[in-house]
């Protein structure tokens, strides 16, 4: 491996032309693509094998001109302090504003709140439902335009009108001001890691190409794949965080090497021989964690994975390549200044740096390091035994929306349960009365306790499928809401055998109780599969069995005490108001998933950067003590950038409005910081020490089993050394390059 990445970073050095014009041609290829790319259609979010999904399948097949996945919008309206909604101008201004809505472009129809006896009982709120034809990603900014005049012309009339559902809803792509603000973090450290504006430059130029490569290419394969809007925000969150890092550890690399005398084009070959195989085998455990995301069965969720996944394959390609030919073009632009001026690259002094130091403290304390760092992370994990899940709704929005004010105002005029109604699909098909079962059901489910009320059953053109809604006497976050649809659940063989009829319930509620299922009994065969193959794959690189079950518990300690956190501040509170978070609530029920993976395929990152420069070491003749101490003063400083660039990263999406993306940003950042600092610099040294040589053993049978990818450069030493002329600048060059 090390010999064959040392010939492309050479080739890549030489025809640096061929490699930029390459790329070029790539990205105006792919952005091409992208322009002329029909829009995707958006699947909408969908999870087979689950109750609600049935029904909901269900529900479009039997009612096919309801449009059961259209926009709907929910708009409430309030009489002024001491009148009736119902009397005199005010009854007259919603009869006129549900008839504008009508009219409105795209609207199947609106429901007059009077007839459909839609009006709380003290008579001071009505509400209106406003069904759409299509999606919500299909609404025209008429559309839009059209609902929100209506809205405003009502409010003229002195009445308080606010709005919530689909309709509402914004699609706000990814990528902003705070955005931004993560990269100039990200500048910064590179710019005070390198002490070069250039050197800080490069890895920030080759990330956003290869960002726009790969969310470019997800734009053009949108149609083709099926790929919605929210498909490239994991792309474009790891695209950016990892380009970073990986372009870093070989410009740091080329930088050691050019400071040992070596001439740009060998050292060029070396970093990416050597650097460059460490970031090949890191990539790959984030490719693993992410395209495994296809165990949990969620088309979303596995279309989010491989599209990251290819954004990672495309970063890795992009720091072999690209790097080493920007290198070639300016090969002393990354140096330090004194070394520029000195006209030759002066050796650094890295004897005795903080990453010396602090790995000599941990050599001399392993114990007591090891003991503090598993206790302190074991204490930030606790809460995750409270962890709640559930999806976010218009409760979770901040109260200065009118989604927010029209979900409280609903709430306490028709009661907490009526935000979250239970939708009962029967179907009655092939019974001689489906009119006597749908009643008969609802009948069996009005007396169930924890029911508010039961809607008439509405049938579709055969008659053999009835809705019903549900209304329960509790919000859709209450844990006795979820026990309600349980109970109904539990009563289903009863009132099946009495009516001929099947029934299922689907909802938010029920929809939150399969989805955690569904997600909790996919964790453990995901678990299995992600971190056997990493395992399995990290015995490649390090000739180790301890070595990989030691980085496989740290990245559960770090998953662990990053969903703690998530936790503390998202539902618990604390500290939330520093993120811009109003409401808390339950977690959505795929981060836990979404942070398994994402985390396992960092922490795997740092775990082969850090320990692969130890490897390297012990394998070129140093003790096991030692190899810890060579390890972190050549990656120490670097490792510490590269987690704070993707901590700054993402941190940027902790500023976006969706609370999704703002749950997941945070959850990230918090799991670098404690995968990083804690568990890669404190825990791993700390049983690298305990264990010693023994660190390194492989059984001699498993080691003629694996492949020898020779990560550590082995073989290119003894190359290098062998060959004529070789001295610190290894074989004799001219210099290729004027500066």
């Amino acid at each position: 491996m090390a010999t064959f990445l040392y010939r492309v970073g050479r080739l890549a050095f030489r025809r640096r032309w061929y490699v930029a014009l390459v790329w070029a041609a790539v990205l105006a290829a792919v952005g091409l693509g992208a322009l002329r790319a029909p829009e995707a259609p958006d699947e909408g979010f969908s999870m087979p094998g689950i109750e609600s999904q049935r029904a909901f399948d269900l529900m479009e097949e039997r009612f096919p001109g309801a449009a059961a996945d259209g926009a709907t919008a929910r708009v409430v309206f309030i009489a002024p302090d001491g009148e009736k909604i119902t009397t005199g101008e005010n009854r007259r201004a919603v009869e006129e504003a549900v008839a504008d809505l009508a009219d409105g472009a795209q609207v199947a129809s609106a429901v007059d709140p009077f007839q459909a006896k839609a009006v709380s009982e003290n008579g001071t709120t009505a509400y209106a439902t406003v069904d759409y034809e299509v999606a919500v990603q299909d609404l025209t900014d008429e559309g839009r335009a059209q609902l929100e005049q209506a809205l405003h012309a009502a409010r003229d009339s002195g009445l308080t009108v606010e709005a919530g559902g689909t309709a509402m809803e914004e699609n706000e792509a990814a990528g902003g001001t705070a955005e931004l603000i993560g990269v100039a973090v990200a500048a910064v450290v590179l710019l005070i890691t390198f002490g070069s504006l250039a050197a800080a430059g490069l890895p920030l130029l080759t990330a956003l190409i290869g960002v726009g490569v790969s969310m470019t290419a997800i734009v053009a394969l949108s149609a083709a794949l099926g790929l919605s809007t929210t498909t490239g925000v994991l792309a474009m969150m790891l695209g950016l965080a990892v380009g970073i890092d990986y372009a870093l550890f070989v410009v740091s690399r080329y930088r050691e090497e050019r400071a040992q005398g070596r001439a740009p084009q060998e050292a060029v070959g070396l970093a990416v021989g050597t650097a460059g195989s460490a970031v090949v085998f890191a990539g790959l455990t984030v490719v693993i964690a992410l395209a495994g995301l296809a165990v949990v069965g969620v088309p979303m969720l596995t279309k989010m994975g491989l599209a990251a996944a290819g954004a990672v394959v495309v970063a890795v390609l992009i720091a072999l390549t690209l790097v080493p030919a920007f290198l070639g073009f300016w090969p002393n632009a990354v140096l330090t200044r004194r070394a520029r001026k000195g006209g030759q690259a002066e050796e650094q002094d890295t004897r005795n740096n903080g990453g010396t130091r602090w790995a000599r403290f941990v050599l001399r304390r392993p114990l007591p390091v090891l003991l503090l760092g598993v206790a302190g992370i074991g204490a930030l994990a606790v809460p995750v035994t409270g962890l709640q899940l559930g999806i976010p709704g218009d409760e979770a929005k901040p109260t200065s929306t009118t989604e927010r004010r029209a979900y409280d105002a609903l709430a306490d005029a028709f009661g907490p349960g009526f935000n979250g109604p239970l939708t009962v699909v029967v179907d009655a098909a092939g019974k001689a009365d489906p009119e006597g079962a749908a009643k008969t059901v609802a009948e069996r489910i009005r007396d169930t306790e924890g029911v508010v009320s039961v809607s008439p059953a509405t049938f579709n053109e055969a008659g053999d499928t009835a809705i019903l809604q549900v209304v329960p006497a509790t919000a859709p976050t209450d844990e006795r809401t979820e026990e309600l649809v349980t109970a109904i659940r539990d009563e289903r063989p009863g009132i099946e055998s009495g009516t001929g009829a099947t029934f299922e319930v689907t909802g938010v509620t029920a929809l939150n109780i399969d989805i955690s299922d569904k997600v909790q009994a996919a964790l453990i065969p995901y678990l299995v599969v992600v971190v056997g193959l990493a395992i399995l794959l990290l015995m490649v690189v390090f000739r180790s069995l301890l070595v990989p079950l030691k980085a496989a518990l740290g990245f559960l300690l770090s998953v662990l005490a990053s969903l703690g956190v998530v936790v503390l501040v998202f539902q618990q509170g604390h500290g939330a108001g520093l993120l811009g978070v109003e409401q808390t609530g339950p977690i959505m029920s795929l981060t836990p998933i979404f942070l398994v993976g994402i985390v396992f395929g960092l922490a795997m990152d740092y775990e082969v950067f850090l320990v692969s420069r130890m490897r390297e070491a012990y394998v070129h003749g140093e003790g096991a003590g030692q190899a810890i101490t060579s390890g972190f003063r050549h990656s120490a400083r670097v490792v510490v950038a590269a987690a704070l660039i993707m901590i700054a990263v993402f941190s940027g999406f902790i500023g976006e409005s969706d609370p999704i993306v703002k749950t997941i940003g945070f959850g990230l950042a918090a799991a670098v910081l404690f995968d990083a600092f804690v568990v890669r610099m404190a825990i791993v040294p700390a049983v690298l020490a305990l264990l010693g040589d023994r660190a390194w053993w492989l059984p001699k049978w498993l080691d003629r089993l694996l492949p020898d990818v020779d990560v550590e450069g082995e073989a290119l030493s003894r190359r290098l050394e062998a060959a004529p002329g070789a001295g610190p600048a290894g074989a004799a060059e001219p210099e290729l390059v004027r500066t």
